[in-house]
């Protein structure tokens, strides 16, 4: 049975922060599939590279890599999810870094939504691109 996408307008309608509750998943898979394909380790090793890339600081980074390669629809969606209100900002992150991850996770969830999983693995390939020391 095949998963039922959504329209474009109909994502629309959905919150930054509901599209970033659900992209959040959404990236967060994508991290663990990275790291589990890239190297057969122990849990306790995937569990703490895994850490580093789903860190706010991290995503943060992430959105300078992939905002230049955004059509203007998703630019839009991203920056919604960057000034989202509502936020509160963990101890660990500053405010404009948990900002613009929450900004990846909500267009995360958006193409997830729409059904584009191919973009969504070529916007996450930008964003983990030079990471290879991660894992070491």
């Amino acid at each position: 049975m095949g998963r039922e996408y959504i329209s474009v307008r109909e994502a629309n309608t959905y919150s930054p922060l509901s599209l970033a509750f659900l992209g959040d998943s959404v990236y967060d898979t994508l991290v663990r599939e990275h790291l589990l394909l890239k190297a057969n380790m122990p849990v306790a090793k995937l569990h703490s590279a895994k850490i580093k890339l789903v860190c706010a600081e991290f995503q943060s980074a992430g959105y300078d890599k992939i905002a230049e390669h955004l059509s203007e629809q998703e630019l839009s969606v991203l920056k919604r999810g960057r000034n989202a209100t509502g936020n509160t900002v963990p101890k660990h992150a500053e405010a404009v870094q948990y900002r613009r991850a929450t900004a990846i996770e909500s267009l995360f969830g958006y193409l997830y939504l729409i059904g584009e999983n191919e973009r969504i693995r070529e916007l996450f390939g930008i964003i983990i691109s030079e990471t290879e020391t991660i894992t070491d």
